[in-house]
């Protein structure tokens, strides 16, 4: 495996990413033009007058901007110390498919219990990777 293979994975993760970002105007403009929200209702976030469906890309977007950093981070450690591996190819791409998996079911039907077990399993996923690139150092 040539140790670039890590940052496939990496990629991956970041057009998921831009692609919720991308959802987030599209749910505010509908939003908009149905009459449910006003421009103030963004001025310091989103207020308690923005519709849950509205609300939902910018709350998953943030989800992929919080916990991945420490998937980042890894992918790139074990990139620049040439310790990536099949496993933690594996590793990656496992965490990344979860991820995408967690923000399909949030971003549409939103079963809070489905969508906890993927988020879980995806964070046991990512301490796995971790706990790979330790035992590679």
């Amino acid at each position: 495996m040539h140790s670039n293979q890590i940052l496939f994975p990496m990629l991956a993760l970041v057009g998921l990413t831009f692609s919720v970002l991308l959802m987030i105007p599209v749910a505010r403009f509908r939003a908009a033009f149905a009459g449910k929200v006003t421009a103030n209702d963004f001025a310091l976030g989103e207020s308690a007058r923005v519709p849950p469906e509205t609300q939902l890309p910018n709350r998953n977007y943030m989800n992929l901007l919080e916990l991945p950093v420490l998937f980042y981070v890894a992918c790139l450690t074990l990139y620049v110390t040439k310790t990536a591996d099949d496993t933690a190819l594996i590793i990656a791409w496992v965490y990344v498919a979860l991820r995408a998996v967690h923000s399909t079911i949030h971003l549409s039907y939103n079963n809070v219990f489905h969508r906890l077990a993927v988020f879980a399993t995806s964070n046991v996923v990512l301490s796995v990777l971790w706990l790979r690139l330790l035992l590679a150092l």
